[in-house]
């Protein structure tokens, strides 16, 4: 991989807190040593209290262009110049564009899920489905369900049933969908709303490397044969949540698939190239598994 720069190559990053275990940085220098561009991407552990001046420092610097992860999806949304129409539909940024001190930015979460579904779309239309968790991935999922697969219903479930609420106020009036249901995130209670859902999709870090233990529910019950579950964490591949699916013959899609996906995307936005997104996951599957 390149590990060489000079004065004139182009500075891709990302910024999150914590990212230590991020994969992003592995798969973007990839994808630059594939087209051979003068790129380097770089990540920047980024603590909340610091993001104004990171975004600043950013700009001055003359970043080309950076990802945004957990916990800054949607407070850089204030710092922007400019939105995508799904960006700002979904008030979550994960990919930011430097155009001469002009920044604008995009959601390619949404291509990442929808790359991952689209062979069981027809399953999902007009089916139930289950969307965890409240924040920035979460959103970006309500987005790609309502505009590309359009289910019947979708239960919205939360730690906090109030920000459930609140995602489920806002879709609604964003893009005029009334299928939403709420619900606090209490497994005993959720068995038979699990059960009688044809997608359930985890847009929480639980499970996430390396609590790899934790799962949103430990009861194999809420799980029936045929049910696709999506976990969007990549880290570890396989979660406990889908290693209890498994068992119950439920279709299992981990987070892998998304992250190379969106990762694609932002690199096409950024460099205007197109890479292989197979070669991509395959590098990245073998790099995990070293």
């Amino acid at each position: 991989m390149k590990d060489s720069f000079h004065i004139n190559t182009k500075v891709l990053g990302l910024i999150g807190h914590p990212i230590k275990h991020s994969y992003s940085p592995f798969i973007h220098n990839i994808a630059i040593e594939l087209k051979k561009l003068d790129y380097i991407y770089l990540p920047f552990d980024v603590p909340a209290a610091n993001l104004r001046n990171v975004v600043k420092g950013m700009n001055a610097l003359g970043i080309k262009g950076f990802n945004v992860t957990i916990p800054h999806k949607e407070s850089i949304i204030q710092y922007l110049s400019n939105l995508s129409e799904e960006a700002s539909i979904i008030g979550s940024v994960n990919t930011v564009t430097n155009d001469l001190g002009k920044l604008t930015g995009y959601n390619t979460d949404v291509n990442g899920v929808v790359e991952t579904l689209i062979p069981y779309k027809d399953e999902i239309t007009g089916s139930q489905v289950c969307v965890v968790g409240a924040g920035g991935g979460s959103r970006a999922v309500i987005y790609a369900l309502i505009r590309h697969f359009k289910p019947a219903k979708i239960f919205l479930i939360n730690r906090t049933e109030g920000r459930a609420e609140l995602l489920k106020n806002y879709f609604n009036a964003k893009m005029k969908f009334d299928g939403f249901k709420t619900r606090e995130l209490f497994p005993p209670d959720l068995v038979e709303v699990f059960r009688d859902s044809k997608l359930i999709i985890n847009a929480t870090p639980v499970g996430m490397f390396p609590e790899n233990d934790d799962s949103i529910t430990r009861l194999e019950n809420s799980f029936v044969k045929g049910q696709i579950i999506f976990d969007l964490v990549y880290n570890p591949p396989k979660t406990k949540l889908l290693q209890l699916a498994e068992k119950k013959g439920a279709i299992a899609l981990d987070g892998l698939k998304m992250l190379v996906h969106q990762a694609a995307k932002a690199f096409e936005i950024w460099t205007g190239e197109q890479v292989p997104v197979e070669e991509l996951q395959r590098s990245l599957e073998l790099y995990i598994s070293d």
